[in-house]
């Protein structure tokens, strides 16, 4: 059974990713909506409707209804929201895969939108926000965006702020979810163990109806401007230091995107990463160490996490820039790419063990870059990375003129990180 992309008339693009051996499926829908595509005016827009496609359908008009069904197929169901795409989900046992197809094509196609739910719902997603308040490690990384990226789509929280989402109204969030929610901006995906000529037939019919159109609300594209290191310190008492540093690096579609997630599993990929063994094994400075280059449509942020030691903050920071400055000038050794580069590969597979993770990695992948590639694919292009590459697109992004540093913790005063924010 091979994969297969089918694009209905309407411009709906389903993606069939049949596993016979797999004991569930999942059917998940990915529409290109995030808070990139918002207006100021209508911050946090696109996370508020996440939660309310969940608060009922004309078919199923109570939240009741709808949590009910799937609780009844034992199903794992949620949804996300990001900066470019929103999706939904339901992963069930495979026999029940007709039901979950269902009941997420009607929330995504039809749903209330009520007024006493969007009120209710309203005081949730503010709880939410005070949640993550309180969960530093997370909201630093909120921290840099603003300070990188300022005041545009990018830099923006994807979640809203609390005086927007107060005075969103029904009308503001029925005029968006109808001009935003198009076929042409929609990806059905649908993995494991199912029949693809049966779940074509039952997709064919449930989103054929769906009408034609352009988005009214056009992704942004993303302004880059900056010529010295930033920073942005934030006082929180607390017993440990939240740092990110960033640098600005490229889009998911640029030719060095893998050299970067590879160049990110050498600072930052697990145990055996230098920052991990530097900041953690050695100096004893930090629980958690981490490294990522975040790539998006028309941009990327290359980021270093770090829970630090207060008193050691600045040391850390001093140690993950001279780490990044070190792989500008010296090739990695052979064992250590081959290393970097297994950790990735293996990582990357045992994560798509389930069927909502393979749905995920395909459907995102198809949604922000236009096409997709197979797991297979992925790790041999990361394979293919040559300690070459790794020295080069170290020294193309680790320069202090694409720097940022954002840190959360009990300092009233940037003074002890200005001066060491140099590569």
């Amino acid at each position: 059974m091979k994969d297969q992309t089918i694009t209905l008339p309407n411009g709906l693009r389903i993606i069939l990713l049949p596993r016979p051996d797999r004991l569930s499926a999942t059917v998940m829908v990915l529409v290109a909506v995030g808070s990139k595509y918002e207006p100021k005016k209508w911050g946090g827009i696109s996370h508020f409707l996440e939660h309310l496609v969940f608060k009922g359908t004309t078919k199923r008009p109570k939240p009741s209804v709808i949590s009910e069904e799937l609780a009844s197929l034992g199903a794992q169901s949620n949804a996300y929201t990001s900066q470019e795409l929103t999706a939904y989900y339901a992963t069930v046992e495979a026999s029940k895969l007709p039901q979950a197809i269902e009941i997420v094509a009607d929330m995504y196609l039809d749903p209330l939108l009520d007024e006493t739910e969007i009120n209710r719902e309203r005081g949730v997603i503010i709880e939410e926000m005070n949640m993550y308040e309180d969960l530093s490690a997370r909201m630093v990384i909120d921290h840099l965006l603003a300070l990188t990226y300022g005041d545009q789509p990018a830099g923006r929280p994807v979640i809203g702020r609390k005086e927007v989402i107060k005075k969103l109204s029904r009308a503001d969030i029925k005029a968006y979810r109808d001009h935003q929610y198009r076929p042409g901006a929609t990806t059905v995906v649908v993995a494991g163990k199912f029949s693809s000529a049966e779940i074509t037939k039952q997709l064919k019919r449930l989103f054929r109806p769906a009408q034609p159109g352009r988005q009214a609300y056009p992704k942004l594209k993303v302004k880059e401007a900056q010529l010295k290191p930033r920073l942005k310190v934030t006082y929180k008492k607390s017993d440990q230091t939240h740092l990110a540093v960033g640098f600005r690096s490229q889009p998911l579609s640029h030719p060095d995107h893998y050299p970067l997630v590879v160049l990110a599993g050498v600072l930052g990929g697990g145990a055996s990463s230098r920052l991990f063994k530097k900041i953690r094994d050695e100096l004893g400075a930090a629980y958690y160490v981490w490294a990522e280059d975040d790539g998006f449509t028309d941009h990327g942020l290359f980021v270093v996490g770090v829970g630090a030691d207060t008193k050691r903050a600045p040391l850390i920071v001093e140690t993950v820039l001279a780490e990044c400055a070190l792989l500008t000038k010296e090739i990695v050794g052979d064992q250590e790419l081959k290393r970097v580069k297994d950790y990735l590969t293996g990582t990357t597979t045992l994560s798509l063990e389930t069927t909502g993770a393979l749905a995920d990695f395909v459907g995102s992948q198809a949604v922000l870059e236009e096409k997709w590639s197979h797991p297979t694919e992925y790790n041999r292009r990361l394979q293919a990375v040559t300690a070459a590459e790794v020295k080069r697109v170290a020294q193309s992004i680790f320069k202090s003129s694409r720097l940022n540093l954002a840190v959360i913790g009990p300092f009233k005063s940037d003074r002890p990180f200005v001066g060491i924010l140099q590569v």
